[in-house]
């Protein structure tokens, strides 16, 4: 069972009673908030939603850049027992609609900047009643339920003093997923899974009350909440970024001495392309936790001086594996199973499949409130899920002899060429490998043999001032990779589509998948109108 004090409402009143002067939370260009100074904040806005209304269980949207305010309102809810849902700030229309609507929230919380994506779809809204504006400086959209600044907001709110707050057990937040293999759905999620089934994956030494965690992402996903969790259990700070910034990190880190931060693989890659320096590694930076790993990870460290860990996670389970660069044999593995999961890779009937073959990953664990407490209004999506038992991933997975987990694909993203299972994330490995290639993303395309068979096709982003010639790719692939994988069509891009926590969102890139931009290797030339045309349909 997780200790009381350490739920985090809790942590952070400890820290403010033990030490109320030290720094928690800055804000880059912006505002300081010391242990003693956030805590009462928090309390305040408590009492402001209770006088809105807001008791246990009820959810309350919120809609937040990266900055303190997000926590707050965090925060708030966590001492009232009940839900925030966060929303990415990337959604509008329909996609805001439905989880506005979903959630059943009837306050919402929202920054200014965000009110013209509201009101686009609060015509629609069921069940919203008010919404908080706490930034509100000018003229607010003429919306169907009342808009509050902060004068209407906090008028007669004080510190709350009678609240019991949050126990391990009870639901810190719903994270809807991102929505990029289907639906989005709420998932509950206990405070005893983000502390221990995230936090508990961070090394101990990594943040020490000197130190300060550096984050840029976002706080409606685990990765931005956790930077204030491990800040206030480590009795240290959080530097806050809104946007990850490549041309802005380094100073960032310097500027606040940042000791450590949590990145998106990807992100951790962009710092590669910067132009070296002879002082690349004199930074505060000694840790970095990131995923998934790339190709170059051993020279990512040596350039920059610093240790590279990382494991697999997902809203649903927290971290199950972990693997620091000391146990690292292989950038493609996601490291071995912590103590107190428990792990199996299964087929369709949940029975475990031979050691190295491809199958489902599946999650239990030996304390409760470790693992999501299913889907909000979902019941036949938790029952899905929740089978045997057992918490269903819907990830492929393998795992070697001595016991590394290797993340093959997402199961809906496998492609079928010639009776063989083709995974994405192979196909994207062995195309990083090309000096040439920043980003790459491979889905399946329509195949000649009709139903059932798939082509592969991959859209590239070119390296900062490299060239990519999709037929010199291909002749770079051809030696290294199965015959059976081997791309038959490619498009180079200038971006790829993605999600604001930099997952690529291959739904948009399966929606017109040929077209003109495609090279086809069978043809030796970029496809015609009329034939990416004749393929799609």
């Amino acid at each position: 069972m997780l200790d009381r004090d350490l739920v985090l409402p809790h942590t952070i009143a400890r820290r403010a009673e033990a030490d109320p002067g030290r720094v928690c939370i800055q804000e880059v260009d912006g505002r300081t908030f010391t242990y003693g100074e956030l805590h009462e904040a928090v309390l305040t806005w408590a009492d402001a939603l209770r006088r809105l209304g807001v008791g246990s269980e009820d959810t309350v949207a919120t809609m937040f850049p990266n900055t303190a305010d997000s926590f707050l309102a965090w925060l708030a809810c966590g001492w009232l027992r009940a839900f925030e849902v966060p929303i990415n700030t990337m959604y509008r229309g329909r996609m805001l609609e439905y989880i506005l609507t979903n959630s059943r929230a009837r306050t919402l919380v929202f920054a200014e900047e965000y009110l013209p994506q509201l009101a686009d779809v609060a015509g629609a809204l069921e069940h919203a009643e008010r919404v908080v504006v706490p930034d509100l400086s000018g003229e607010p959209p003429d919306l169907p339920f009342p808009v509050l600044g902060p004068g209407d907001f906090l008028a007669g709110a004080a510190p709350a003093a009678d609240l019991e707050g949050p126990a391990h057990h009870d639901v810190c937040c719903i994270i809807y997923t991102s929505g990029t293999t289907g639906p989005a759905k709420g998932v509950l999620m206990p405070w005893a899974e983000l502390y221990t089934g995230f936090l508990g994956a961070v090394p101990e030494d990594s943040l020490v009350p000197e130190g300060a965690y550096y984050s840029a992402l976002p706080t409606f996903h685990v990765g931005g909440k956790i930077s204030v969790y491990l800040a206030a259990v480590r009795n240290a700070r959080v530097v806050l970024r809104e946007k990850f910034s490549l041309t802005e990190f380094w100073d960032d880190v310097h500027r606040y001495g940042c000791t450590t931060t949590g990145l998106i693989g990807m992100m951790a890659q962009l710092l590669l392309t910067l132009p070296a320096r002879p002082d690349d590694a004199d930074n505060p930076l000694h840790r970095i936790q990131t995923g998934p790993l790339f190709p170059e990870v051993d020279e990512f460290e040596r350039r920059f001086g610093l240790d590279v860990f990382t494991g697999y996670g997902m809203t649903e389970i927290g971290a199950p594996t972990f693997m620091t660069s000391a146990q690292r044999r292989d950038w493609r593995s996601c490291g071995l199973v912590r103590p107190g999961y428990e792990l199996r890779i299964v087929d369709e009937y949940d029975e475990e499949v031979p050691v190295g073959e491809v199958g489902e990953l599946i999650v239990r664990t030996a304390e409760p409130w470790l693992l999501n407490s299913g889907y909000f209004a979902n019941p036949e999506a938790t029952a899905r899920s929740w089978r045997n038992g057992w918490f269903h991933t819907g990830d492929g997975f393998r795992r070697d002899e001595e016991g590394f987990y290797y993340f093959v694909d997402r199961l809906k993203d496998a492609m079928r060429k010639k009776g063989e299972n083709i995974s994405s994330l192979e196909v994207e490995g062995y195309v990083r490998e090309h000096p040439a290639v920043l980003e790459v993303a491979a889905v399946a395309a329509p195949s000649d043999f009709g139903h059932g068979e798939d082509e592969v096709k991959v859209v590239v982003v070119p390296a900062p001032g490299a060239e990519l010639d999709p037929a010199e790719l291909v002749a770079f692939l051809e030696p290294r990779m199965p015959r059976f994988m081997l791309p038959r069509f490619v498009e180079v891009v200038s971006e790829l589509p993605k999600t604001q926590t930099q997952r690529i969102r291959k739904v948009e890139l399966r929606t017109e998948t040929l077209n003109e931009r495609t090279w086809d290797r069978e043809r030796g030339r970029d496809l015609t109108a009329e034939e990416a045309a004749g393929a799609s349909g």
